[in-house]
């Protein structure tokens, strides 16, 4: 008798973006990933999703993910400065923490890695927090792009086409 592993599955869609191309991802009735297709840290993302759910990706649309879209275009097109989709963010405890915290900074508004670090209560560790935005795997809805610092981490022309669509 063969003895095959059975995987989840993510579902996953292309978003063309006014920013750049974005994946989605639903693992159930949970969006956990949104993420850029052209970025450095596209691989572990991946790797650290599909290995916490046990999952493969399967090119497929969801109920999540065509929420996600609407909300998408809808924020784009300045309809909607907030979200209200379900997340499952996959990370250790202290990135989780940041990504919750990160849906707190108002729409129009940007904090610095020095802030987000203060308001985290770890007011030294602020290249942790910092990695730990990087490693946000659903932009937008969770928004690292409203951090800023001294030198942007990301794609500084992505940074500076997303936070005017934050301004009021």
């Amino acid at each position: 008798m063969e003895n095959k592993k059975k995987f989840n599955i993510i579902r996953t869609q292309l978003y063309h973006s006014p920013c750049g191309d974005l994946i989605l991802g639903s693992f159930g009735d949970k969006l956990c990933l949104c993420d850029w297709t052209i970025e450095k840290h596209r691989i572990a993302v991946d790797k650290r999703i599909l290995q916490n759910l046990q999952a493969c990706y399967e090119e497929k649309t969801s109920d999540t993910i065509e929420k996600a879209v609407r909300q998408l275009d809808e924020y784009f097109n300045r309809e909607r400065t907030t979200f209200d989709i379900p997340l499952l963010f996959i990370g250790t405890e202290f990135q989780k923490n940041v990504w919750y915290k990160l849906m707190e900074i108002p729409y129009g508004k940007t904090i610095s890695y020095g802030e987000l670090a203060k308001l985290l209560g770890v007011p030294k560790a602020v290249r942790a927090v910092a990695n730990a935005n990087g490693a946000n795997a659903i932009s937008i809805f969770a928004p690292c792009h409203r951090v800023i610092g001294y030198i942007t981490v990301g794609n500084p022309c992505r940074i500076i086409k997303l936070l005017p669509k934050d301004q009021k």
